[in-house]
């Protein structure tokens, strides 16, 4: 009888997230992604803006305003991010939430970046917070790099008054949403010689105190000036700064939070990292990426960092992992960063920890709490070496089911309509010299992306689905016909 045991997902030593579509870029499907980077991420970040009592809202702004005279991105009269179609007047058919559903059904946590009035009142954030419920443990940046002076927001209020609406809707989405986390953006240190205060600390310390997560933008190169300028010799709107001091900075920030909160310890990330191949060209901003990701690792003050947000996965200019083709933005175009990062999330520091707990026999129960909490199956299999057929079949009542699968460190999506999943190119980059058994690992994310308050009392963060039975498992080491 096959073996089969229950086993849980944990957090990384250091989780990676990654950025999937902004003002520089579409929303590209995790289908896609996952099968290009062979695993999922921690958590997609979604960049998304609500401004409902502008009077062309919910109109995207390159849209709204196509006649108005632009000479830099955030120049329009609410931020050029795609429109949350939710809140009052609004509905959730469309986006942000289909792009949640895609992210959760996929095994990945949900970064819901908002750009928001600051002007609005407690009932349209708390129609917010209601219509996140059901999205799990996700977390929600709130005005990001608000002591910046580009977004929309930063001309409405003063920054005193955005660190206060910070509070406010950090403390609604407590009440409303407590499946959620608020992640707060800030400067942070960005002068040491200067005191190694925070950016504007008077005004954002408040706020510094109440937000589950801290964060920090740091690009090690960028040309903000895109896509209005080309960055050459002698421009002035681009910059590039050395690896270790953007990782000095970003670790002094982390230590003058700890310092405002009284030594109290909370996550610290990094919710935008990149280096702009627009300043340093394609080889050199994989170097730096990967130059940055040696310091981390060989920190000796470990613990300090949380996690880093890849900023993103298909750019229109050159800060993604793929270039958009400009003859058909459905295409992306490969850049050298791409496989610098794809080995970098498949070395054991990035990669969640899995750990057998016990025997397990049909039908078994799987719960799903989040990528970094979640409860599912390994079965063990012998290879004689490598194969040349490998598929894992699903039917009966399992035919339906949603599911992500690991076999030999590459992962699987097993969509309700797909009965059967070739899992082959597992061996493709990874192929097998010698007889070995692996493991083939199975979680069950929500097949709807959303969590189900049928699921019981803890539905806001747990969602469950039951497995009937051994899949028919089809290995075969040689062709079938010679």
């Amino acid at each position: 009888m096959q073996k089969i045991y229950k086993i849980r997902m944990g957090a990384a030593t250091c989780p990676v997230d990654l950025g999937d579509g902004s003002e520089r870029g579409e929303y590209v499907n995790q289908d896609y992604i996952i099968n290009k980077l062979g695993r999922p991420h921690r958590a997609v970040n979604l960049m998304y803006c609500y401004y409902p009592k502008d009077k062309t809202w919910p109109a995207r702004a390159r849209d709204a305003f196509a006649d108005k005279e632009i000479s830099f991105q955030w120049d329009y009269p609410y931020d050029d991010y795609f429109t949350y179609k939710g809140g009052i007047g609004g509905n959730t058919d469309g986006e942000p939430f289909t792009c949640m559903q895609d992210v959760r059904r996929h095994g990945q946590d949900v970064i819901l970046t908002l750009t928001v009035d600051p002007t609005l009142s407690d009932e349209y954030l708390v129609k917010i917070a209601q219509e996140l419920r059901p999205y799990g443990r996700m977390q929600m940046r709130i005005n990001h790099e608000a002591t910046g002076d580009w977004f929309s927001f930063t001309k409405r209020a003063s920054y005193a008054d955005i660190a206060q609406f910070f509070i406010r809707f950090h403390n609604i989405i407590k009440r409303e949403a407590p499946n959620i986390q608020t992640i707060l953006c800030i400067g942070g240190v960005e002068h040491p010689e200067k005191g190694g205060e925070i950016e504007m600390e008077k005004e954002f310390a408040p706020a510094v105190k109440v937000a589950d997560i801290w964060s920090v933008d740091k690009y090690m190169a960028l040309h903000w000036g895109w896509p209005f300028d080309v960055a050459e010799v002698g421009g002035n709107s681009f910059s590039r700064s050395k690896v270790e001091t953007t990782y000095q900075l970003t670790k002094l920030s982390e230590k003058r939070y700890r310092e405002i909160c009284g030594g109290i310890k909370k996550p610290m990330v990094m919710s935008e990292f990149n280096a702009d191949g627009d300043v340093t060209g394609p080889y050199d901003q994989a170097q730096m990426v990967k130059d940055f990701v040696k310091l981390l690792k060989e920190d000796e003050e470990q613990g300090w960092f949380n996690g880093f947000t890849f900023y993103q996965f298909r750019d229109r200019g050159r800060l993604g992992l793929e270039i958009e083709d400009p003859n058909n933005p459905d295409c992306g175009i490969e850049q050298p960063v791409l496989s610098a990062y794809k080995e970098i999330i498949h070395d054991d520091y990035f990669l969640p920890k899995t750990e057998r707990v016990g025997d397990a026999a049909f039908p078994i129960k799987l719960r799903w709490g989040g990528s970094e909490d979640a409860e599912g199956i390994e079965i063990p299999l012998e290879f004689e070496k490598n194969p040349v057929f490998c598929e894992v079949t699903f039917d009966g009542e399992d035919a339906d089911l949603n599911l992500m699968m690991e076999i030999n460190d590459k992962w699987f999506y097993k969509a309700p309509h797909a009965k059967t999943i070739d899992l082959m190119p597992a061996f493709y980059e990874k192929p097998l010299d010698s007889a070995k058994e692996l493991t083939l690992r199975i979680f069950a994310p929500p097949a709807s992306g959303m969590n189900d308050p049928a699921d019981g009392e803890d539905w806001l963060t747990n969602s469950y689905t039951t497995i009937h039975k051994l899949p028919n498992i089809r290995i075969r080491f040689a062709p079938i016909v010679k």
